[in-house]
């Protein structure tokens, strides 16, 4: 579990250093340059990364609550919701105009939906945490960002997004079947 807590810690706290301390990004820069800070950054978000799959995957399963029957269709809807929503953060997509963070929305959609179906207690935290970090970058950059104008995006563009989600989706549970956790009801 520690090496789940370190790995999150990793992901999480070079993520909101450019908004919550940007001075201690501004020294990074000073003294590495532009692309020595990203690479150094990337590098320890890359690290948090592997150890938050090594920490969850030898996790002891700690069971707090039952998910309920009903939770994996909720779960399954919600990703694709998700991967819709991280799609629409790097493509052109109406959302933009109602939605100022669609990436970290959908990690908070994501979140949610696999707390729905995953009552241990190495889930609480990875999802959890997850969740709780996507909303602190949300308030983060609201508070410190302004929010930049959303063009005209055609209908269609939105259209093209959900099919390519759908088939995004369809690899993500194909994944998930790969490594042993079958995302639909049986």
């Amino acid at each position: 579990m520690a090496l789940l807590v370190l790995g999150l810690v990793l992901w999480t706290a070079p993520h909101l250093v450019k908004r919550l301390a940007p001075g201690a990004r501004a020294g990074l820069v000073a003294r590495l340059g532009e692309g020595g800070t990203k690479g150094l950054i990337g590098l320890v978000i890359g690290l948090g990364l592997v150890l938050i799959i090594i920490g969850f995957r030898s996790a002891p399963y700690v069971a707090l609550y039952t998910p309920p029957a009903w939770a994996i269709h909720v779960n399954n809807t919600l990703m694709l919701i998700a991967v819709f929503l991280f799609g629409a953060s790097h493509a052109p997509s109406r959302v933009k105009a109602w939605l100022r963070n669609p990436m970290l929305t959908g990690v908070v959609v994501w979140a949610v939906a696999h707390l729905l179906v995953n009552g241990d207690l190495a889930a609480l935290i990875l999802f959890g945490g997850m969740g709780l970090w996507a909303v602190a970058n949300i308030l983060a950059i609201d508070a410190t960002a302004p929010k930049a104008p959303a063009g005209p995006v055609p209908v269609m563009a939105d259209v093209k997004l959900a099919v390519i989600a759908v088939i995004v989706f369809a690899v993500i549970a194909a994944i998930h079947t790969w490594l042993g956790y079958w995302p639909f009801p049986r």
